[in-house]
């Protein structure tokens, strides 16, 4: 092994132990240089580790070395061939990021601390009445129930019959009863998804979903190993507006993302008010 890298993870062990104990470290260690640039110990990442031996801890420090070295070779290489305008042009661009990256913490933080983020299912229904419109389904929906059933499942009339209907007792028998002998049951009455998850399910394309749902309340079919049952409890077509069940997260995103603009407006112009009013603030 190298015996720079031995030594250098001797002192890295002994520099941990002595920070450990509470003494002070007042000198920063050198690691490597390149030019006038200096790799000191407390800028690497703890490489090494308890349990690593010295090969591996060796090998972990030279590969990160020589990373850096490429790194800032390459920085400086640039730095000496780039043109002053392009140089001028890098600054402003950092500059333009930092200020953008502290007013976006600022607001962060102030947004946390002062805007109400309460949303009221008034506030939602009122959004949605009002702006129903916007809200246009580009696929078919439907509340529905989707059975998978063994071809030799027991009883295959008696299941037919509970599937389509809409009495509650005969929701508890049919439950009960997948339960023992279905491979899936996905009861989706109370709330709506896309026709395409139904056909995924099926394993077979629906050409024409909206006279599909038009005509069926229940459907059936099989392959070779299973039975499918279907009953359509609700649907709503493509182009049609969308229930508000279905788009409730998006009604909330919309309001919530419109309070924001609005809180950081107030934020905004509050905060250009204030040199106005002292006269701290001229346009000369």
């Amino acid at each position: 092994m190298n015996k720079a890298l031995v030594l250098l993870i001797t002192v890295f062990c002994l520099v941990g132990c002595r920070d450990k104990n509470g003494s002070s470290n007042s000198k920063r260690i050198p690691v490597a240089q390149v030019g006038k640039t200096i790799l000191y110990y407390d800028e690497m990442p703890k490489l090494v580790q308890h349990g690593v031996n010295e090969t591996d801890s060796a090998a972990l420090i030279q590969n990160y070395i020589n990373k850096w070295a490429k790194r800032q070779l390459l920085l400086q290489k640039a730095e000496d061939n780039l043109s002053p305008e392009i140089m001028d042009e890098i600054t402003l661009q950092m500059k333009e990021t930092w200020n953008n990256l502290v007013i976006y913490q600022y607001q962060k933080q102030m947004m946390l601390e002062k805007m109400d983020t309460v949303l009221s299912d008034a506030e939602i229904e009122n959004y949605y009445a009002t702006n129903e419109k916007s809200f246009v389904l580009n696929s078919n929906i439907v509340k529905a129930l989707l059975i998978k059933l063994p071809l030799e499942s027991p009883n295959l009339e008696g299941v037919r019959k509970l599937v389509r209907s809409n009495n509650h007792d005969d929701m508890l028998q049919l439950e009960k009863y997948c339960f023992e002998f279905a491979d899936k049951f996905d009861d989706f009455g109370e709330r709506w998804i896309p026709m395409d998850r139904i056909t995924v399910e099926l394993r077979q394309n629906i050409d024409d979903q909206e006279n599909f749902l038009k005509k069926n309340t229940f459907f059936e079919t099989s392959d070779s190993e299973s039975i499918y049952l279907i009953a359509i409890r609700d649907y709503r077509l493509r182009s049609s507006i969308a229930p508000l069940e279905y788009v409730r997260d998006e009604v909330k995103s919309i309001i919530w993302n419109n309070r924001r603009f609005e809180f950081i407006k107030s934020l905004e112009n509050g905060i250009y008010n204030e040199p106005l009013k002292d006269n701290s603030f001229k346009i000369y």
